[in-house]
């Protein structure tokens, strides 16, 4: 039975003993490294080059989309899965445009995990049944879930900026930077903002941002 070499990124070390504990029982299953950060992750990965990486997303120094487009574009054929509290289909699509192969909720049981280190180690796509069907109902749905033109949402002044640096296509640690602010604070405003306008899309807040004038995309 061949060995699976795994490497778990996450800032929190509850979470990295959780999931450790968790595969253990799966002989086949070997933990060859830890990291708490994008940039020890892409060290790490370097390094240790292991089969699967079970990646954060919202870290500190590197987030985790970083992380995984750099070790993608430097050790393509290791296998990426977004483990995340996040379950907006913005997130789930940044991840696979990075390099990802799959995505999980931190909620997710044991036997997930073992399906998605199998799945994706046959090279398919994995994401946990919770996204995909968010993201069927968001495909089917979608009509019935635009905001009423009329309907008037407050946005506050930081939200704004936000929005208009999303618009000046930032990165999240470039908006961070630039308002001064942490990258974990502008991805809550960012989920917040989705949340309260209902949408699962940067076109779609952008549209929504447009309409109000609070930003022009001519």
């Amino acid at each position: 039975m061949e060995t699976i070499k795994i490497l778990i990124v996450d800032d929190h070390q509850l979470i990295l003993n959780g999931i450790a504990e968790m595969l253990k029982p799966f002989k086949r299953f070997k933990i060859v490294g830890k990291a708490m950060d994008g940039k020890d992750a892409v060290e790490k990965a370097i390094e240790l080059v292991p089969d699967v990486i079970f990646m954060d997303v919202s870290m500190p120094v590197m987030n985790g989309i970083e992380a995984t487009q750099l070790i993608h574009q430097q050790k393509p054929g290791i296998k990426i899965i977004a483990l995340t509290q996040h379950d907006e289909n913005e997130y789930v699509m940044q991840i696979l445009k990075a390099g990802g192969s799959g995505y999980l909720l931190k909620n997710s049981k044991k036997d997930v995990f073992e399906n998605a280190i199998n799945s994706v180690m046959q090279g398919k796509r994995y994401l946990s049944k919770e996204i995909s069907d968010q993201m069927i109902n968001e495909i089917l749905l979608s009509p019935g879930r635009q905001i009423n033109d009329q309907e008037e949402i407050h946005l506050t002044k930081r939200e704004i900026e936000i929005i208009r640096k999303i618009a000046d296509d930032m990165s999240n640690q470039e908006i961070a930077n630039e308002l001064n602010i942490s990258l974990r604070t502008v991805e809550t405003h960012r989920r917040n903002l989705m949340q309260k306008l209902k949408v699962t899309t940067v076109v779609a807040l952008l549209k929504y941002a447009a309409k109000r004038d609070i930003i022009s995309l001519k």
